[in-house]
């Protein structure tokens, strides 16, 4: 399955992404993707494999990926948070859709100060940003790069003895949802 995967190793997702390397300590090596994110969760800064699945992702899948961890938080969010996962979650199923398109535009503008704007600015950046205004889009972060910090933040509410079992849960739905963008993505190819 790592064969399929957008990148083979973790060399080459550091190499696609330079500002990957911005965002964690870890260097790459050639190990392969999913060994290298597991070898990341089992190390001293577990929170690093969060950022390589934000990276491993293709943006749409990292955006539905970041909705589905907060989505197991919702007790931890408040209202308006709620609210934007409600509309990412509707985005995800119609990117291309014009009704959704100026309510994320409008998200997306918000300061992202809690986790599920972090998620919603990202899917403003989707696609270089086709929800957004061009102007806007230089001083904002890289999609992966919001979707770590949202799926980070949401993290940080959570109970000090359970993050670690949380952490890992998010980082396995991460990589199987990368082994299942590799299969889909083949199947299209075919």
């Amino acid at each position: 399955m790592a064969n399929e995967l957008r990148f083979k190793t973790a060399r080459d997702l550091f190499m696609a992404y330079p500002a990957v390397a911005r965002d964690m300590v870890a260097r790459p090596t050639e190990q392969p993707s999913i060994e290298f994110c597991r070898a990341l969760l089992a190390g001293r800064v577990p929170e690093e494999a969060i950022t390589f699945c934000a990276y491993l992702l293709p943006e749409r899948a990292a955006v539905w990926w970041a909705h589905e961890c907060l989505s197991h938080l919702t007790v931890l969010l408040d209202h308006r948070d709620q609210e934007l996962l409600a509309l990412v979650r509707d985005w995800v199923s119609e990117p291309d859709s014009p009704h959704h398109r100026p309510e994320v535009s409008k998200a997306a503008a918000m300061p992202p100060t809690t986790p599920a704007a972090w998620i919603a600015l990202a899917a403003g950046r989707h696609g270089n940003g086709s929800a957004m205004e061009a102007p806007a889009l230089s001083a904002l972060p890289t999609a992966a790069r919001a979707v770590s910090a949202g799926v980070l933040a949401g993290l940080a509410r959570v109970a000090l003895e359970d993050r670690f079992s949380v952490l890992s849960a998010f980082v396995e739905m991460g990589i199987q949802m990368a082994e299942t963008e590799a299969l889909r993505q083949s199947a299209d190819a075919s």
